[in-house]
């Protein structure tokens, strides 16, 4: 799987875990370069409080276009250490 914005990669693995359709990606399959910590957070009742990461690409950025769980929920263990993606990164096989 690919996670692309602006016409770059910022993510690719063989090794994603869905979860309620989105594609979390191990943590070091990302391009480092193009995130940069957020001061966004929310909370899932069941994943527990999501952490994100604005995405920087050719002098644009993506606001909170990816996020991940520090800290999850047992429920959720499987996506600890993984970042997914939303608003317009697109997600490819």
């Amino acid at each position: 799987m690919r996670a692309i914005w602006n016409g770059t990669t910022l993510a690719e693995s063989d090794d994603t875990v869905v979860v309620e359709g989105n594609h979390y990606f191990p943590a070091e399959s990302i391009a480092r370069e193009h995130f940069s910590a957020s001061d966004s957070h929310t909370v899932c009742p069941w994943k527990g409080t999501a952490s994100y990461f604005d995405v920087r690409v050719d002098g644009e950025t993506n606001a909170d276009a990816a996020w991940f769980y520090p800290e999850p929920k047992e429920a959720a263990a499987e996506i600890k250490d993984h970042v997914a993606f939303w608003r317009g990164v697109e997600v490819v096989a």
